[in-house]
């Protein structure tokens, strides 16, 4: 289970990457296009679009490698008992939030699909499709949150120390 769990992230991440590419295809095809003096149309958006399931998609994968901001100025100062039952009460907080992100998220895109929705750009996209990255993403995290529920309730969780953290800045 843990190596399937793992899977799942690290292939969020890589269609995060995919997006990442995609933004910048769109980017350097909106510049030469302008240098050459023909239009694609879209570019803007389909850009945003790559932008934003970029962000979503790697959601998970930052939370499952300690790489989520986290502020650990009390947490940090517990041992114990106490540091387990905030762990626990802040994952339960994170989970009952990801939960409504990702039940809102697939909603979204599924009211999308059914009433048509299109950007209003002028590339007219249909916006269930860009926003499925989005409800894929949220949805990754909250298994990534279940994930980390589940470990820190059986004592196999191993939580960012404060001296950890400062690798990231």
């Amino acid at each position: 289970m843990r190596r399937l769990l793992d899977s799942l992230y690290d292939g969020a991440a890589w269609l995060a990457a995919l997006a990442m590419i995609g933004v910048l295809a769109m980017v350097l095809l909106s510049i030469v296009s302008r240098q050459l003096d023909f239009h694609v149309p879209g570019t803007d958006a389909y850009a945003g679009y790559a932008m934003a399931a970029a962000g979503f998609l790697a959601l998970a994968h930052t939370l499952k490698r300690n790489e989520h901001i986290r502020v650990t100025l009390l947490l940090g100062r517990l041992k114990g008992r106490a540091r387990h039952g905030l762990e626990m009460w802040a994952l339960s907080a994170a989970v009952l939030l990801a939960g409504l992100f990702a039940f809102y998220s697939v909603r979204l895109a599924i009211v999308s699909y059914q009433l048509n929705d299109i950007s209003t750009a002028n590339d007219a996209t249909p916006l269930w499709i860009p926003q499925i990255a989005m409800a894929l993403g949220t949805v990754i995290l909250l298994v990534a949150f279940v994930d980390e529920w589940v470990q820190e309730l059986s004592g196999r969780r191993h939580a960012a120390e404060p001296a950890e953290a400062l690798h990231n800045e």
